[in-house]
């Protein structure tokens, strides 16, 4: 059996596993967790994970699009990027480790250092108030549009390789373990894995299975920690998940190309803009005094 089937499958028994434990543990939590559209929040689903397959990322779109329209809470919004957008990055996950070669010993390595660096931020910011999670997704947030700033001027054009060894292997180690703690904060891995590999000299179309494959077993190991905690949005999560798969299959099967530039363009514009949002009502809170704890995480 290949080193690609046996992923393949550890990814399935991870999803199984995942969603048979997001059931149980929802039980209940429905009515503790009010969102104003679980349809609303399958359109922001399909729009953002449409593009996410196309590398735009999800994270920094889908928050744009609560705060314009106030639709969740902050203190929340990190447990719900990671949970509801969870199994449609692991369509994606499919998809890409499919289509594109990379050698797997780089893949499976800068998988599990991403999945080690989800389950320490996971159990980290599960624990923020309010006013914590606001400060540290607006300045995540500013760093999104600077690290898309990077990439759509083509500062960095990497190479040609599609593998990493020694000192290059263990650089991308240490950096995807940073990456899927952030990703815990509500910071999207897909901007900075690209940039990540392409410096260290691989084909940036190599990024394509790492950054998604990544994301596709942190989300669920560090969503369980969001779950068992409370701390997301069971009907925003589950809107972003309906949404979110059609689109993934829509974008990597019908489209063929798209004038993604400007897309990038607009997203850096927005999140900016979300980022001054984010860190004014973080400015707000400390004002009224209003942060409140966030129940601690399950182990």
């Amino acid at each position: 059996m290949s080193v690609k089937a046996v992923l393949f499958i550890a990814l399935g028994a991870l999803v199984l596993y995942f969603g048979i434990r997001w059931f149980r543990l929802a039980r209940g939590q429905a009515a503790a967790t009010p969102t104003r559209s679980t349809a609303g929040n399958a359109g922001i689903g399909f729009v953002t994970n449409f593009f996410d397959t196309l590398g735009i990322g999800s994270f920094a779109t889908t928050t744009s699009m609560w705060k314009l329209f106030g639709s969740i809470d902050d203190r929340v919004i990190p447990g719900t990027l990671n949970v509801g957008h969870a199994l449609p990055t692991v369509a994606q996950a499919f998809i890409y480790i499919a289509l594109v070669q990379v050698d797997m010993l780089t893949l499976v390595a800068l998988i599990v250092a991403a999945v080690l660096g989800a389950w320490l931020g996971a159990g980290i910011v599960a624990q923020w108030d309010r006013r914590k999670v606001q400060i540290g997704m607006g300045l995540a947030l500013l760093a999104v549009a600077i690290v898309m700033l990077v990439q759509l001027l083509r500062l960095t054009e990497g190479g040609e390789a599609n593998t990493l060894s020694g000192t290059g292997l263990a650089i991308g180690f240490v950096g995807n373990f940073a990456l899927g703690a952030l990703m815990t904060l509500g910071i999207g891995l897909y901007a900075p894995c690209l940039i990540l590999v392409s410096l260290l000299g691989m084909s940036p179309i190599t990024a394509f299975p790492i950054m998604m494959g990544s994301c596709a077993f942190l989300m669920p190991v560090g969503s369980l920690r969001f779950i068992r905690a409370g701390s997301y949005d069971l009907r925003a999560a589950i809107g972003l998940s309906m949404g979110g798969i059609p689109a993934v299959l829509i974008a990597a099967y019908l489209v063929k190309s798209l004038p993604l530039d400007a897309v990038r363009w607009l997203v850096i514009v927005v999140v900016v803009y979300t980022a001054g949002m984010m860190l004014r009502s973080a400015a707000r809170e400390r004002r009224a005094g209003a942060g409140q704890p966030l129940p601690a995480a399950g182990d």
